[in-house]
């Protein structure tokens, strides 16, 4: 009697444990199949468009002679580089590769003057540094750009906005 009941132990121990490990598989099985489904949810969403892609009408990808009909003369122009300065507040830079095509875009609004709020360029949430200057990098891979926001800190501080082509694009 006392060898059955060990039997019957043992029996009932080892069924425990098939039915526990058979539970734990089938979640972990749903949980895997949830998360593919999630991931290519993800996936296939429609990628996020820009809130902001383009200075006064310039894009990534235009070439400098697009820009210059833009823009109009540089203050500073170059093969690799043109400079404007539109006030004593707003200056840009645009960037070329050697083939003479924008891949970067670098605004700077001294005092903030004139500069868009950082929720038009990059969206509401934003990095305050412990000085309070604010900084966020927007990468959208799908669109071949990277967006960047930077205000350094004090009242009077510069405001930088830079368009720039992703380095991953082709």
């Amino acid at each position: 009697m006392i060898h059955n009941s060990r039997n019957n132990f043992w029996v009932g121990l080892i069924t425990a444990v098939v039915i526990v490990t058979t539970l734990l598989l089938l979640g972990a099985t749903v949980a895997g199949a949830q998360d593919r489904v999630v991931s290519k949810a993800a996936h296939t969403a429609a990628p996020q468009q820009p809130l902001y892609s383009e200075y006064r009408g310039v894009r990534i990808g235009m070439t400098a002679n697009e820009v210059r009909t833009k823009l109009g003369a540089p203050m500073q122009p170059g093969d690799d580089m043109d400079f404007y300065v539109f006030s004593d507040k707003e200056a840009a830079q645009i960037v070329y590769n050697a083939a003479h095509v924008v891949k970067t875009i670098s605004v700077d609004y001294v005092g903030g003057v004139g500069a868009p709020d950082y929720k038009s360029v990059v969206g509401p949430d934003i990095e305050v540094g412990a000085d309070g200057s604010l900084y966020k990098q927007m990468h959208y891979e799908s669109f071949g750009i990277w967006v960047f926001y930077n205000r350094g800190s004090g009242d009077a501080a510069t405001v930088t906005i830079t368009i720039q082509k992703s380095p991953f694009s082709k």
